[in-house]
């Protein structure tokens, strides 16, 4: 499948894309691919082993002559993120990727691309196969669950690299690199209410808003899209004088995913559906024209359930209130570094069955102890009612070196590939080299890859064009690496 993939330049990385397009690999099932990648391995005579927590190495000894070189870790993640749109059946434990051309960019359709990062991956398996390539010491780490938890980061095990560089591949902006990236912390918040019988003069209303963008939870989170789960907590708001109460809620499916749909089940009393749905009409209209400029296909549907059970007024009253009130989207901006937000929280998962509640929020920030306050925010605000919250898979982040070799190498490669120099970045987002940064503190490290947009939704796309220059200018800097740095 995806035979189209073979046509591209270069050759030798697409090849391997195409590999894992067809090989399913949502976080949590990387195990097919990890043992197609030892036979691959095997095959090829390289040698390979594995960590207590499943995370892969591939290791290939330097071209005879180059020995002493400084040895280079590339790095990327097995996993990808599963989201489909709301009309596709795909299995992404199962199928594999559609891929189509369009206007020089590559897509999946219906599903998300997996170039998040299918192809760092695919890049640095092709130097692990390109002998014409003049390296030193090379060693290949694919960590998993990268998407769901950093499981694969967080649990690397220690004094086991053995290289002096880094090259995360696993940035999505052509002719920048990154070197800084935010920390974070998955939020949860779990309470149990109670619940009771539907009245014989009540009706329950379903409201699903979708039709929304959505995006990766870090990149995209200042633009200003639409949250399914804020929208529908502020339609819930616009429903109060109907004193409502909630049967369900299942909004977002990833907590690092801007949510683009959510479903919600109230009942309110019969003679007042008709008014119930007037007001959402005007809520719809409402949120069509705020976002008319990033979300323009947004919608707001209501159908009639059968639902049994129910909440109870005050105690709906009391959570929607709560997620109404909860902090979302950028809390503030980098003093620091111009342009690049410092701080926020993604209401990714929302989930109401049968009484118990379930968020999962995703606090991003620069600084790890902001990552630390906003838990502390959120953790007060749903003790009012009665919930327990907990902070896991927390991650530190990255904080930037400017004045690091490495770095200074690349953009004097990168100039010399590309005609111009790149830019240096700072990312909101959870790369994976703040972890490995604190488990390795002697690595130098950057991040950089080709161009990819809508990454984390069925937008996902990757310019094949950038793909060329990403495989240049890396093949260069290995290159260059395995030569000793020129004096000043």
């Amino acid at each position: 499948m995806n035979e189209h993939i073979d046509t591209l330049d270069p050759a030798i990385l697409w090849r391997h894309f195409r590999t894992l397009c067809n090989i399913p690999r949502p976080s949590g099932h990387e195990a097919a691919l990890v043992a197609y990648l030892i036979d691959w391995a095997e095959a090829r005579g390289l040698a390979h082993d594995r960590d207590a927590f499943g995370n892969l190495r591939l290791r290939k000894p330097a071209t005879p002559g180059h020995e002493s070189a400084a040895g280079i870790v590339l790095q990327g993640h097995l996993d990808m993120v599963a989201q489909a749109a709301s009309d596709s059946d795909h299995d992404f434990t199962r199928d594999s990727l559609d891929t189509y051309l369009e206007d020089g960019w590559l897509k999946a359709r219906g599903t998300t691309l997996g170039a998040d990062n299918g192809l760092g991956v695919a890049a640095a398996l092709a130097v692990l196969e390109d002998d014409s390539l003049v390296h030193g010491p090379l060693e290949a780490l694919f960590t998993l669950e990268e998407e769901t938890s950093m499981g694969g980061a967080l649990n690397l095990a220690e004094n086991w690299l053995e290289g002096r560089y880094l090259l995360n591949l696993d940035s999505e902006d052509r002719g920048q690199v990154y070197i800084g990236c935010a920390g974070g912390a998955d939020i949860n918040v779990a309470h149990e209410f109670a619940t009771s019988s539907l009245k014989d003069a009540e009706a329950e209303l379903e409201l699903t808003i979708g039709g929304l963008v959505g995006g990766h939870s870090g990149l995209d989170i200042h633009r200003g899209r639409g949250n399914a789960n804020r929208l529908m907590s502020r339609a819930l708001v616009a429903l109060a004088e109907f004193k409502p109460r909630l049967v369900s809620w299942s909004g977002g499916t990833l907590r690092n995913a801007l949510p683009r749909e959510a479903t919600v089940g109230v009942v309110i009393y019969d003679e007042r559906v008709a008014a119930a749905r007037q007001r959402l009409a005007d809520f719809e209209a409402q949120i069509r024209d705020e976002l008319r400029e990033t979300d323009p296909d947004v919608s707001l549907s209501v159908t009639r359930g059968n639902a049994e059970n129910a909440l109870s007024v005050e105690d709906t009253q009391r959570l929607v209130a709560v997620l109404d009130a909860a902090p979302y989207g950028v809390e503030r901006m980098s003093a620091a570094v111009e342009g690049v937000v410092e701080t926020s929280n993604n209401l990714g998962v929302v989930q109401l069955r049968e009484g118990r509640f379930h968020l999962c929020a995703l606090v991003r920030s620069l600084r790890d102890d902001a990552v630390t306050m906003m838990e502390q925010r959120i953790r007060g605000l749903f003790a009012l009612i009665g919930a327990t919250t907990t902070a896991e898979n927390a991650y530190p982040g990255w904080q930037p070196a400017p004045d690091a070799q490495l770095l200074a190498r690349f953009c004097s490669l990168h100039e010399s590939v590309t005609g111009r120099a790149p830019e240096i970045k700072v990312i909101h987002a959870g790369l994976e080299c703040g972890i490995l940064g604190a488990k390795y503190p002697q690595l130098e490290m950057i991040s950089f890859g080709p161009l990819i947009r809508g990454a984390h939704s069925p937008s996902e796309r990757v310019e094949v064009e950038s793909v060329g220059e990403f495989w240049q200018v890396l093949k260069g800097l290995i290159t260059e690496l395995a030569e000793p740095a020129k004096a000043a």
